[in-house]
């Protein structure tokens, strides 16, 4: 064939035939995006926001985004991918009212259909804030996490110590449930609230004195005996990554006592699980109450009304232990393992390690729950709730290779693995049952405000897992977007590889 008759492919096309791959859509460079991706991996998706974005991702585990939802203003913590296609998010207000100045403050659920459009706004009605996570229904409603506002003198009254109390009083949290009212309306269908279920040593003369190792299913009203001091340079960073607000101060973090951070429902047995890191213990509540019943000590499937049903991590928080019994430190994502995935029933919980008496390192732990045959939970007399250790434990190798301090989560996949966010870093991994780690993905997306390090905050208040056959992505175009959006990378790091260990 004369020399003159062949044709010359450009360069790109004849580089992609030789190495035999297609020419796909790459993530987005810059030292950031898919780091490592094995044959163990659970194949699926990735739902993430980037906190100080107003972008919410789905990417593939090729670190390909494949749909965006976006729209003012800023996202906040939490967000979830329903099973017709649309998003539902917690979502910053611009005013956050009496409870400025402190951490995971949000405010508003927003819901957006799969191209985009808003299809409901809501704000909770004065005296509430919603903050950090939401949950939502099977049946349409949302359990949110709220706080509501204590004087300092109600504070006081209820048997708070007086040196545990500023001029703002305590924010005190509950979990209300939601039937939305599109576009912007609700109705709170039921309340819980902490408030109605505390108890002190303190006083007699002042409400809820007794014995606290004696009520186990009650709340002391100081039970965060070891408050968390936050250091400059602690909340310089989580101002940046706009956790907290500007106008944040150590003092004016002091009024959220307990900091509620994770809900989760388990409809079987119609329990919520909340993460209370102040307290460095989750709690499980009875969801079958009446309001009126969540406000008392009776009625409801287990017949205690609103009284704690089962509590673990800190038995020092319920005079039932001392320091060496503490599972937990400054835990966040509580979470029941679903039906039909390895460990269903068990609790994980990403545990911060923040205040540990050692290294400072982050684990996750799965729990069993010590769960009786008609949903309660068994204790002995003057014992702690059980279990003494969880059933699975994963920490990096060496333990402070992984230490996030604040935020983050874990979540239990299909096919066995974890699938662990390290919240502050913005990085995703995905750990095998014997924790080998098979999946390493660095958040490239980013907002606006610079971090401490002068780069963009990467970080991910959590993200979530979804299943190639969720019942949202049927039908719907999962191609990568080409071009793919761009990250916010404005300077490139060598990343370690990471070793790890199960036990």
């Amino acid at each position: 064939m004369p020399y003159s008759s062949i044709r010359v492919l450009p360069l790109t096309v004849v580089l992609c035939c030789l190495a035999a791959i297609s020419c796909e859509p790459k993530p987005p460079s810059g030292g950031r995006g898919l780091i490592h991706r094995s044959t163990e991996t659970a194949e699926g998706y990735v739902l993430l926001a980037p906190l100080l974005s107003t972008a919410t991702y789905l990417v593939d585990t090729k670190g390909l985004v494949v749909h965006v939802w976006d729209g003012p203003p800023p996202a906040s913590l939490s967000n979830y991918l329903l099973d017709d296609g649309r998003l539902l998010r917690s979502v910053k207000r611009s005013d956050p009212g009496p409870f400025t100045g402190t951490g995971g403050y949000g405010g508003r659920i927003q819901e957006l259909s799969w191209d985009g459009p808003m299809l409901w706004d809501y704000v909770l009605p004065e005296g509430l804030q919603q903050h950090h996570d939401f949950e939502p229904l099977t049946n349409g409603n949302v359990l949110m996490i709220a706080w509501e506002k204590k004087t300092r003198e109600e504070a006081l009254a209820a048997g708070r110590l007086l040196n545990r109390v500023g001029w703002r009083g305590l924010w005190s949290d509950c979990v209300v449930e939601v039937r939305p009212i599109r576009p912007d309306g609700g109705e709170i269908l039921w309340r819980w609230c902490m408030w109605d279920h505390l108890i002190q040593d303190l006083d007699a003369g002042r409400p809820g004195f007794g014995i606290v190792s004696e009520h186990p299913e009650l709340i002391d009203i100081n039970g965060d005996r070891y408050p968390r001091r936050v250091t400059k340079e602690l909340l310089r960073r989580l101002k940046a990554i706009g956790y907290v607000a500007e106008d944040a101060t150590p003092t004016s973090l002091e009024p959220d006592f307990t900091h509620t951070n994770s809900i989760d429902y388990h409809p079987g047995l119609d329990q919520i699980v909340l993460s209370v890191p102040r307290f460095d213990e989750i709690w499980i509540i009875d969801h079958s109450t009446s309001t009126h019943e969540a406000a008392g000590h009776n009625g409801g499937r287990y017949g205690r009304g609103g009284d704690l049903l089962y509590r673990w991590g800190n038995p020092v928080a319920y005079g039932r232990g001392g320091l060496g019994a503490k599972k937990l430190y400054s835990q966040h994502d509580a979470r029941w393992i679903p039906a039909g995935l390895p460990g269903a029933g068990n609790l994980t919980i990403f545990n911060n390690g923040l205040r540990r008496s050692r290294h400072a390192y982050s684990s996750v732990l799965e729990i069993e729950l010590p769960l009786a045959a008609d949903g309660s939970y068994r204790l002995d007399d003057g014992a702690a709730y059980g279990p003494t250790g969880p059933t699975w434990r994963y920490t990096a190798n060496p333990k402070t290779g992984l230490f996030a301090e604040y935020i983050s989560g874990a979540e239990r996949l299909p096919n066995g693995n974890t699938l662990i966010t390290d919240g502050p870093r913005g990085r995703l991994l995905q750990v095998t049952p014997a924790g080998k780690t098979v999946w390493i993905y660095d958040n490239p997306f980013s907002g606006d405000a610079p971090n401490p390090y002068d780069e963009p905050p990467y970080s991910l208040f959590r993200a979530s897992f979804v299943s190639p056959d969720h019942p949202a992505l049927e039908g719907r175009d999962l191609e990568p977007l080409d071009p793919q959006p761009a990250g916010k990378v404005t300077l490139a790091r060598e990343v370690s590889p990471v070793n790890d260990v199960g036990q």
